[in-house]
């Protein structure tokens, strides 16, 4: 019986960039590191990394589990599953983009933010305009950017100390003026 060897996480990479003639240096800023250090990984100059954030953030440009690199330890913390971004990754397979793609319609500086946002790490922007730029380069309609939106604002309202059921009447009075608003075009 032959033995099943695990493919190095560095080849892994190394494989995943030549086949989506991803470029080193952008796949660097989409999970926020030096362009020389992904060429050390690369050529295992380096040992791969066993940062969370960094595995967390390299898997999710591949659009793998983090689990699937030998050196990922999975986190003590429990980890909140956000329904906003399960949508997000919902219109990414529905649109037929890979992450890579739909990574490189936005400028470069604000890809890692995008990443971070995929993984859970960073919540939803909170500027509509934003949003909506991420609704519109996933063919989202206006109405469920709101929405994600919407729900955004309940959340800080709601961690700032908002009692939002007890002001319900307000909150449904500011968000309907924000949706005559934000929907009117």
């Amino acid at each position: 019986m032959k033995q099943i060897v695990p493919e190095k996480s560095s080849e892994k990479v190394a494989k995943f960039l030549k086949k989506n003639s991803l470029h080193k240096r952008d796949f660097a800023e989409m999970i926020g590191v030096t362009l020389s250090y992904v060429y050390n990984l690369i050529d295992e100059t380096v040992p791969f990394s066993t940062r969370g954030t960094t595995i967390e953030r390299i898997a999710v440009v591949m659009d793998i589990n983090p689990e699937e690199f030998g050196e990922y330890r999975i986190p003590q913390e429990p980890i909140l599953i956000d329904e906003s971004v399960e949508t997000l990754k919902d219109y990414i397979k529905e649109n037929n983009l890979s992450v890579v793609n739909f990574l490189k319609a936005f400028p470069r500086k604000k890809r890692l933010d995008i990443v971070d946002v995929l993984r859970g790490a960073m919540p939803l922007p909170i500027d509509y305009k934003e949003l909506k730029l991420i609704g519109k380069t996933l063919n989202m309609p206006d109405e469920e950017v709101y929405m994600l939106w919407e729900g955004r604002i309940k959340q800080i309202l709601e961690s700032s100390g908002m009692n939002i059921y007890a002001n319900s009447e307000l909150l449904n009075s500011m968000l309907g003026c924000a949706k005559k608003y934000l929907l009117k075009n």
